[in-house]
């Protein structure tokens, strides 16, 4: 009994360690999570407002065309910032600047590749398939016009190069100039009674935009870092240079498709099997998950390139407190945010977006389960990614979603849209038993064959922008 206090003590313990490395990385992990906070209320206001001028079954068939987007573009983009931090981490020098160079060339053509297979893919998805996935033929030419946003989905190589500069606080804030346009125009189809399609072109257009700020803000800082004349990098034998990096870009898009199919054709499920009212109602319970979600998230922006930098100096003892430090901060924020949503979910969608759609709380409840428990085994998947451990998180993820849609399928089926809630718990559980259990085998084993630098105080080059 003794020991086990000890040792939670020991643990608890880490949350002061790691000094101006700690101080650093939480001032970037705070910007992130207020520009997150904003954001995230500038989109609920732009929801209430979305569902004010719509009414339920509008407002459902807008959920369903957002979700369609999201899902192609989860199924088909590749997660490109993964392997581009990973390797990108190892080449901080004056003298890597050209290999630098060509590796975010790689992540470029990627993500114009994926961009454009996207579009072609969801354009061909909505005019074979739509009766199947909940798209009725009077909603298909609002699918098509929201579907243009998939071919500026350009943003993988740039998330790489303003995460790898440490630009967390630009990124951040930068992000609700376009929610704010966002709010401002919907306030006007509010006011002056718009339909649907005008909704439609509004979402698509301000995501449009953020893409394109978001690219400039990338080229900004290639140029700023010396690494200007991006597209004239030479790319030959990069894969060759980069050991592994097909089968981690590769693996990497496997993984973020098989989590597509339960985190964004979810509200397709449902409204396919439950109608297009009960995915609005869905879909307000995943916003309110993706508020505490959105915790992990950023935590991982921020940690990623640090754990990779801190594994590729060999600095094992620092790389596995600093995982600990972000697993018991997320733990604890996590069960906090579960606790107060949970007591005021029903008074806040009362004043929010009306009585019609108090049906959504006990929805939430159950979605803010399943997402406390992948807050809290998000910090392990940053780490195996960061040790090359890709195929190890590929497999858990394999098995998890197997489980969400055996799971899914026949709840939904009887209970409607609670079931895809309890189905998410499942999946859930899955993933923090699988990745805590993974990492804590893989340090193990990598403690025992590689050297740790004692004493070292790495080059983790991370910035309070």
């Amino acid at each position: 009994m003794r020991n086990a206090v000890r040792k939670v003590t020991d643990r608890f313990a880490l949350l002061s360690y790691g000094g101006d490395a700690l101080r650093l990385r939480l001032i970037n992990i705070g910007h992130l999570l207020t520009g997150d906070f904003l954001g995230t209320l500038i989109g609920l206001l732009v929801f209430i407002i979305s569902g004010r001028a719509l009414g339920t079954e509008n407002f459902g068939i807008l959920a369903l065309t957002i979700s369609y987007g999201r899902a192609v573009q989860r199924l088909v983009a590749f997660q490109s910032w993964q392997p581009l931090i990973k390797y990108g981490a190892e080449l901080s020098k004056p003298e890597h600047i050209e290999d630098y160079k060509s590796l975010m060339k790689f992540g470029f053509l990627v993500d114009v590749a994926a961009a454009a297979v996207a579009y072609l893919v969801a354009i061909g998805g909505a005019l074979i398939f739509g009766p199947l996935i909940g798209v009725s033929e009077a909603a298909l030419h609002l699918v098509l016009i929201y579907s243009t946003i998939l071919l500026f989905n350009i943003n993988g190589f740039p998330t790489a190069v303003m995460r790898l500069a440490g630009r967390f606080r630009i990124m951040a804030y930068s992000s609700l100039l376009n929610l704010m346009l966002r709010l401002v125009l919907c306030v006007f189809g509010l006011i002056f009674e718009q339909g649907i399609l005008y909704f439609i072109i509004i979402f698509a257009m301000t995501q449009i935009l953020g893409s394109l700020f978001l690219f400039v803000l990338a080229m900004f800082e290639l140029r700023r870092k010396g690494a200007s004349g991006l597209l004239w990098a030479p790319i030959r034998g990069v894969s060759k240079r980069f050991t592994g990096l097909w089968a981690f870009t590769i693996g990497s898009n496997v993984e973020l498709t098989l989590r597509a199919t339960a985190n964004e054709l979810d509200t397709l499920f449902v409204g396919a099997l439950a109608g297009p009212s009960a995915a609005g109602l869905y879909h307000i319970a995943k916003r309110f998950g993706r508020l505490m979600l959105q915790f992990g998230v950023r935590v991982q922006a921020v940690l990623y390139p640090d754990v990779a930098r801190l594994w590729a100096d060999r600095a094992i003892d620092e790389f596995r407190k600093t995982v600990m430090q972000m697993e018991l901060l997320l733990a604890g924020l996590g069960g906090l945010i579960f606790i107060g949503i949970s007591l005021t979910i029903h008074p806040i969608i009362h004043w929010t977006l009306g009585d019609e759609f108090i049906d959504a709380a006990p929805l939430v409840t159950v979605q803010m389960i399943a997402v406390a428990m992948v807050l809290s085994g998000s910090v392990a998947r940053s780490a195996l990614l960061a040790m090359g451990r890709q195929l190890v998180v590929l497999k858990i993820v394999v098995i998890a979603t197997l489980a969400f849609h055996a799971t899914a399928i026949v709840a939904i089926y009887y209970i409607g849209a609670m079931g895809a809630n309890i189905a998410h718990a499942v999946m859930a559980t899955i993933l923090l038993v699988g990745l805590l259990t993974a990492y804590t085998s893989a340090l193990k084993a990598s403690s025992s064959t590689m050297p740790n630098v004692e004493g070292m105080k790495p080059d983790i080059s991370m910035k309070a922008d």
